[in-house]
C-alpha cells in the first residue's frame, strides 16, 4: 500500500517560510556543573527537563516540512540531549529536512546550592537558563555557520536611590529580573552568567535565610542602590570587561513596590 506524501507535493504561492517545526516538546537533558571542576573531581552533570523548539527554512516551492523528523532527530541521541552535541542535532536537521537552516532552542530550569551570607545555611535556588542555536549553510563556506547565544534569567533585588536620597528612613526597594544573553568565544559557564549579574544588583536572592542573614541582605541593599537603568549598566561594564564575551544583550526590569508599573531597560552591545 502507498501512502501519499502530502507534504512533498508542490507549493504555487511562492512564499518561503522562516522557520516552521515542532514547539514546546519535553525532554531530559544534563547540564555541566562547574562546582565538580572546581573541586577537582570528576565531572558532573545536572539533569533537569528542558522545553525544546526545532525548526528549519522551508523553501517556497514545498507544500509542509515533515514534522515526524524533527522527534527523530532528538531521540536519536537518546534518552538524554547532552549540550554538548546541540550541533550534531542541528546537522541532522539539515540533512535529514533538506533545509538551508536549523534552529534549536532549549529551556530549562538550572539548581545551584546557595549558602546564606551569614549563617552559612545551605537551599537550592532555581534559575531560568536558554540555549538559541543556529546551523547554517554558507555559498562563501564549505563548512555551515554555527551560532550559540545563551541567556540566564536572574531574579535580584535592587533599592531606589532616589527614595534612599529623599526619605528620612527606609527606601522602597522591589524584586527584579535581568535576561543576560551573551555570545562568547569558548564555552562559558552558566555559574559565570548568574554570578556576574547578582554581583551588579542592589543584592542577590536567596531560598533561606535567618535573621542574621535578613539583616546582612537588608542592609546590603541599602548600601548599594540601583536604578533599573544601573544595572544594566553595571551588567554590560562586568561583560566589557570579559575578553571572553564577545556580545551581550542585558534587559532588566523591576516588579516596583510603591509604582502600578514596572521599570524596564535594555542595553545591547551593537556588534559581536
Amino acid at each position: 500500500m502507498t501512502l501519499e506524501d502530502t507534504q512533498n507535493k508542490k507549493d504555487d504561492r511562492q512564499l518561503p517560510i522562516d522557520r516552521v517545526g515542532v514547539k514546546n516538546l519535553r525532554y531530559p537533558i544534563e547540564v555541566r556543573d562547574r562546582s565538580s571542576t572546581q573541586n577537582g573531581g570528576v565531572l558532573r552533570t545536572q539533569s533537569t527537563v528542558a522545553l525544546i523548539q526545532l525548526t528549519v527554512d522551508l523553501p517556497h516551492h514545498f507544500k509542509g516540512t515533515h514534522m515526524s523528523r524533527f522527534v527523530e532527530v532528538l531521540n536519536s541521541h537518546g534518552s538524554l540531549l547532552h549540550v554538548l552535541n546541540i550541533r550534531d542535532v542541528l546537522e541532522q536537521l539539515l540533512l535529514k529536512l533538506h533545509a538551508q537552516q536549523a534552529h534549536i532552542e532549549i529551556e530549562f530550569p538550572f539548581f545551584l546550592t546557595k549558602e546564606a551570607p551569614i549563617t552559612k545555611a545551605k537551599a537550592l535556588i532555581d534559575y531560568n537558563v536558554r540555549f538559541s542555536a543556529t546551523l547554517a549553510k554558507s555559498k562563501k563556506k564549505k563548512s555551515a555557520l554555527f551560532d550559540l547565544m545563551v541567556t540566564v534569567l536572574v531574579p535580584v533585588t535592587t533599592l531606589c536611590p532616589c527614595s534612599r536620597a529623599i526619605s528620612q528612613a527606609g527606601a522602597h526597594n522591589q524584586r527584579g529580573q535581568v535576561t543576560f544573553s551573551v555570545r562568547s568565544a569558548k564555552a562559558m559557564w552558566i555559574e559565570e552568567m548568574i554570578r556576574l549579574v547578582e554581583d551588579s544588583a542592589s543584592c542577590e536572592l536567596y531560598t533561606l535565610l535567618k535573621r542574621p542573614d535578613e539583616k546582612f541582605v537588608t542592609e546590603h541593599a541599602y548600601n548599594h542602590p540601583v536604578f533599573v537603568e544601573d544595572l544594566v549598566r553595571n551588567v554590560a561594564l562586568r561583560a566589557q570587561a570579559d575578553s571572553n564575551i564577545l556580545w551581550y544583550r542585558v534587559e532588566a526590569e523591576n516588579f516596583e513596590s510603591i509604582h502600578n508599573h514596572n521599570a524596564y531597560a535594555l542595553l545591547e552591545k551593537k556588534s559581536c
